[in-house]
């Protein structure tokens, strides 16, 4: 049974007061400190700031892959921030997607294969091929589901790794440097890819980025510097 509800008066993401400390034996490093961010649903939001502000840090503790020291998360009106790790894999299999900067896709396997594993580990999808295939096609790789990433240009891979994002209808896809890796053209549609699905989908969308020009690309900004709330990007 799921642990998601309704949504809590439109908001499906809210962080108030979270805080992430990493300890180096006697060092302390204060990668967060106390940020509170409101995410609307069907929200695109970019999460800006220059390498070492903690960008990558928050987005790692929204999509529940690490825990912060303090402060909550909460998802859709629930505090998810000290869920059993039984918990929060099932929560991030059904209703959160993650895009990471190296694709992290399986070499072994083709597009197709890596797209459909979560349905396929899920079971919620009866057929869980076809499901990929659409998916696939949502972001204009139909012509390449039986390509393995070593077949495949970088922004194709990252574009796999969108469309395996999408396979189980999440709420919230999280981008992590999208294009950090890629070359201009590839940088664009992969972008456009993800405005696209925000646009038709209506699926929020939290990216993070280092550069300037992707500001265009989002409805609401979101600016930090080293592990603060700021203004502006500075």
């Amino acid at each position: 049974m799921s642990i998601f509800f309704l949504l809590y008066n439109g908001c499906v993401l809210e962080i108030r007061g979270l805080s992430k400390i990493y300890r180096l034996g006697d060092i302390e490093v204060n990668a967060l400190s106390d940020v509170s961010i409101k995410v609307e649903s069907g929200e695109m939001i970019c999460i800006m700031g220059k390498s070492g502000s903690g960008k990558s840090t928050l987005l790692r503790q929204l999509g529940l892959i690490d825990f912060p020291t303090s402060g909550s998360i909460m998802l859709e009106g629930i505090d998810v921030t000290r869920l059993a790790e039984r918990k929060r894999s099932l929560l991030r299999l059904e209703h959160l997607g993650y895009v990471f900067q190296e694709y992290a896709l399986i070499p072994e396997l083709t597009a197709l294969e890596n797209v459909y594993l979560p349905a396929m580990m899920l079971g919620n999808h009866k057929d869980y091929k076809k499901r990929a295939y659409d998916v696939l096609e949502l972001v204009g790789l139909e012509e390449r589901t039986n390509h393995r990433p070593k077949e495949l240009s970088g922004g194709e891979q990252q574009r796999v790794a969108i469309a395996r994002a999408l396979i189980n209808d999440p709420k919230i896809i999280f981008a992590d440097e999208p294009t950090a890796n890629l070359d201009t053209v590839s940088a664009e549609k992969v972008m456009k890819t993800l405005v696209d699905l925000n646009d038709k989908l209506k699926v929020t969308v939290v990216f993070v980025s280092h550069d300037p020009d992707d500001k265009q690309y989002a409805k609401e900004l979101v600016f930090l510097k080293d592990g603060k709330l700021v203004n502006e990007y500075i």
